[in-house]
């Protein structure tokens, strides 16, 4: 049987899980919403000049997506949850339930669910306990997710903050945005986007028999965020910003930035390699940092 992959939200993350799954021999589609993306029809046709991001993935709109799932064997959804539930599941609760070829479900989630901690460690065995409503949303995503897959695989993935090429402290260091903002013990996860690609098709690979999975997507060096912002600026070889103490700076900070830095915890994420046999390609930002850099430079991009 062909191995046909549904997305449900073509973003950052989920472009790097089409493009493995593509190079691994997988059909993908995936779903948009307003005009078809450039270059493409909605046949799938992708001729020349297309949208690098959708180059052999089959375009599917949001709201006429019944087919596809019908069709689908695997399915990812990345779509975020807001105050009256999940989108994908207000529309096709019902033709998930009767998709007639699908045996693995995956919601990529966020480790917001675990809330405050205190700066102590959670693993995957931790009972959610979230703080925000952002947070309150996903875990009832996540628990409507496991309702309607019953009796196939779902795997939810928990993820730390996503960096990766194009969205990271060189990014904000060159627009001239960084900022050393300086809490001593305040330490967070993060992931690099391709080993969120690695995971989720390890994952998949697996074909896991019926039931539900609680994997974490947090490299294995939970740090303070001066530290990746200092490292960065050391390899572009420049000056990194002033320190900044966090209550100097949370008066200028966004809504979603106070959040994340009113919740301090560490996220182990050793059980969900071993249960993927899978091991982070990027196991701390250094790693990390340093390929991005690599690729830049491949690419021509310039480091200031």
């Amino acid at each position: 049987m062909a191995r046909r992959l549904l997305i449900f939200g073509l973003g950052y993350s989920a472009v790097a899980v089409a493009r493995a799954a593509l190079t691994a021999g997988w059909q993908v589609a995936a779903t948009y919403r307003g005009s078809p993306p450039a270059g493409t029809n909605p046949a799938g046709i992708n001729p020349a000049g297309i949208n690098p991001a959708w180059a052999d993935i089959t375009p599917i709109r949001f709201s006429a997506a019944t087919q596809a799932i019908a069709a689908a064997t695997h399915l990812l959804t990345t779509i975020a949850p807001n105050a009256t539930g999940d989108p994908v599941l207000a529309d096709y609760a019902d033709a998930i339930r009767a998709a007639p070829a699908l045996s693995w479900i995956s919601y990529l989630s966020t480790t917001g669910v675990y809330g405050d901690r205190g700066g102590d460690w959670v693993n995957e065995a931790t009972s959610p306990t979230p703080n925000s409503d952002r947070s309150r949303h996903r875990l009832a995503a996540e628990t409507a997710w496991m309702l309607v897959g019953e009796g196939r695989a779902v795997d939810i993935f928990r993820s730390a903050g996503i960096y990766g090429p194009g969205r990271s402290a060189f990014d904000d260091l060159r627009a001239g945005r960084a900022r050393r903002v300086i809490q001593p013990g305040h330490a967070f996860g993060r992931i690099h986007r391709d080993d969120i690609a690695g995971a989720v098709l390890a994952a998949m690979a697996q074909n896991p028999a019926p039931g539900r999975r609680i994997l974490h997507l947090s490299d294995d060096e939970p740090a303070e965020p001066a530290s990746v912002v200092s490292e960065a600026a050391a390899l572009l070889s420049i000056a990194p910003p002033r320190e900044t103490p966090l209550a100097d700076a949370w008066q200028t900070m966004s809504p979603m930035a106070r959040s994340f830095w009113a919740e301090n915890r560490k996220v182990a994420s050793q059980q969900t390699q071993d249960t993927l046999n899978y091991r982070w390609r990027y196991p701390s930002y250094r790693a990390g940092l340093r390929a991005i850099l690599a690729e830049e430079l491949c690419q021509g991009l310039r480091q200031q």
